[in-house]
């Protein structure tokens, strides 16, 4: 078995993950990432919580000028959750880690905190527009990928964490 990231060769320019040549990286996917979506959501309304109470005391402390925040609180803390632990070393938030879930880019690389934005954007809008189309899409996708995940070219899978998958590039046989 070798492993490489040499991206210059034509073979390693296609998707690193082969849902036919790696099922095991696709196995439970949708399953485990609805639950980490919700162990997410828990997450993001204890931080919104927390926040709130922070920013209660900011408007007494400003005479009520802080409390212009609570319109956009849930919005912002979790749009910097997304973008902070998804865009983070692991590629995943603390709910895909909790089950076993990671998101790279096509070409295996790591998401950044732009991307993983972009992403938690992406998937709002959606959402809002094409409920419930935009689960849909999964069901007939290979990769097990939504539409959002289509337009920005990233995956879902499960963590490899074995050697012979590695963290970025391609497992060749």
């Amino acid at each position: 078995m070798t492993y490489t990231t040499d991206r210059s060769r034509p073979e390693t320019r296609d998707f690193v993950f082969d849902p036919v040549r790696q099922p095991e990286l696709f196995d439970d996917v949708r399953r485990r990432r609805i639950f980490a979506f919700l162990l997410d959501v828990v997450a993001i309304a204890a931080l919104t919580f927390v926040t709130g109470v922070a920013v209660f005391v900011l408007g007494l402390l400003t005479f009520g000028l802080g409390w212009l925040i609570f319109a956009f609180l849930w919005q912002a803390v979790a749009l910097l959750y997304t973008a902070f632990t998804l865009g983070g070393p692991n590629s995943a938030t603390p709910g895909m880690r909790a089950m076993g879930l990671e998101m790279r880019l096509w070409d295996g690389a790591p998401m950044y905190p732009l991307l993983a934005a972009v992403h938690a954007l992406g998937y709002w809008l959606s959402v809002v527009f094409l409920t419930p189309f935009v689960l849909l899409v999964s069901l007939i996708s290979d990769r097990k990928r939504l539409l959002h995940d289509m337009l920005l070219g990233t995956v879902v899978i499960n963590s490899p964490g074995d050697a012979e998958y590695g963290r970025f590039g391609r497992y060749e046989r």
